[in-house]
């Protein structure tokens, strides 16, 4: 491992950096795949899995030198954007309301993971994000 990453550090940036590249490059398969608000949706499962992931290495990354904001900022404008594009197109397909902010979504799934010391707290959040989506579709 050492040969590809000279420090332990770089590793935990490389694991963290693909972990938000195949969350972005998702956005982009899913679309291409499915109609909008199910691609909205099997994202934000991928994203309550992110959150999983990013919590056991989370730690890790806390103690880099010079701390994670550096890796945290890049996933953050990926992140934000590949949410950004699915909302927009399920909301020009009509499947939610115009006056959604996309960033809310991800406040809620990240609120629900910040009470991770309930064992069961990913089930929680995959079905907030039914409910979620249920709350996002337009008012008849």
């Amino acid at each position: 491992m050492y040969r590809h990453f000279p420090t332990r550090d770089t590793l935990l940036e490389a694991v963290y950096r693909t972990e938000v590249e195949k969350l972005a490059a998702a956005e982009r398969k899913l679309a291409q795949d499915l109609p909008p608000i199910e691609a909205l949706r099997a994202w934000m499962l991928l994203f309550v899995d992110y959150i999983a992931t990013k919590q056991i290495i989370a730690p890790a990354l806390n103690k880099l030198v010079g701390g994670p904001s550096k890796a945290y900022e890049a996933s953050r404008a990926q992140i934000t954007g590949a949410i950004h594009v699915l909302v927009e197109r399920a909301i020009e397909s009509g499947d939610i309301r115009r006056d959604l902010d996309p960033l809310d979504l991800l406040r809620a799934l990240i609120g629900v993971s910040n009470v991770s010391s309930s064992p069961d707290w990913q089930q929680s959040a995959r079905r907030l994000v039914d409910i979620l989506i249920t709350g996002s579709r337009p008012k008849k």
